[in-house]
């Protein structure tokens, strides 16, 4: 079932909750995706025996409302009025660049208990640095022109999507969900801090006062895995310390399935300490 919580600028965000009892989890979305369109889905049912999962449509997505000019400290608001749907107290878990605005949120004050972070896909090179700045300058001026398609199929092809099968899907059932998300990729380079081009922000990481956990995937690229071990480097300074996994034969696009009892664990240990 649909509920909403009212964002602190007035913005309505559409979630819903699985499970009766246990600790809050937020899951906290990527690029493109929300609750009936990308990977909430499956944790949520994963997590609901022993936790209240939360899934929500980020602002712009699915039954959320956009409000008004984008600003990363909105997302954040949006995850404040969660966490107190929630009753106060929650654990993050954030996939690629939901990972991002879920480290970003757990420095902020808002409740946070402790963070899974999986593949933030921050730059570790400057050649990383270079190629991110390029692609947001691209999807900003797709999304200004009135061309989501473009920036969909741009971001595609920056997460190494063949050209092919863009092709086929913009001809697929599926492409008017992509195009109705296409103009929050926007969103989400801002998330990913595009002015510099989306570099481990090791200041935040190292201030955070709640503990983290960042995961990868052993067959996941190169560059992702490098981003979470630097993240994770970055956020052992801090007073929460960080956790660093590696879960093996999985890739960014993370079953459910082997991610789920990952989260539950890291979560049965904080209640217990």
């Amino acid at each position: 079932m649909t509920e909403y919580t009212t964002s602190a600028d007035g913005t309505r965000i559409a979630y819903q909750v699985a499970g009766d009892a246990g600790p809050a989890v937020v899951i906290v979305d990527g690029a493109m995706c929300h609750r009936a369109f990308g990977p909430s889905g499956g944790l949520a049912a994963e997590l609901a025996d022993a936790h209240r999962v939360f899934s929500y449509d980020r602002r712009g997505r699915g039954e959320s409302g956009a409000g008004g000019p984008y600003a990363v400290r909105r997302e954040v608001e949006d995850l404040a009025a969660l966490v107190a749907a929630a009753g106060g107290r929650a654990t993050l878990l954030g996939l690629s660049s939901g990972a991002a605005l879920a480290l970003r949120a757990a420095g902020a004050g808002v409740g946070v208990e402790r963070v899974v972070a999986y593949e933030p896909p921050f730059s570790t090179s400057e050649e990383q640095r270079a190629r991110f700045k390029e692609y947001r300058a691209g999807v900003e001026q797709d999304v200004l022109a009135g061309e989501p398609g473009e920036a969909v199929a741009r971001f595609m092809a920056f997460v190494g999507t063949p050209g092919p099968m863009v092709a086929q899907l913009r001809e697929s059932p599926a492409w008017p969900a992509f195009l109705a998300v296409g103009p929050t990729l926007v969103n989400d380079a801002e998330v990913l801090d595009g002015a510099e081009g989306a570099p481990v922000p090791a200041g935040l990481l190292a201030g955070l006062p709640v503990p983290v956990l960042v995961a990868d995937g052993g067959l996941s690229p190169a560059l992702l895995r490098d981003a979470a071990a630097a993240t994770a480097a970055a956020a052992n300074a801090s007073a929460g310390g960080a956790e660093y996994r590696t879960l093996e034969g999985q890739t960014h696009e993370v079953a459910p399935e082997v991610l789920a009892p990952v989260v539950a664990e890291f979560i049965a240990r904080g209640a217990q300490g």
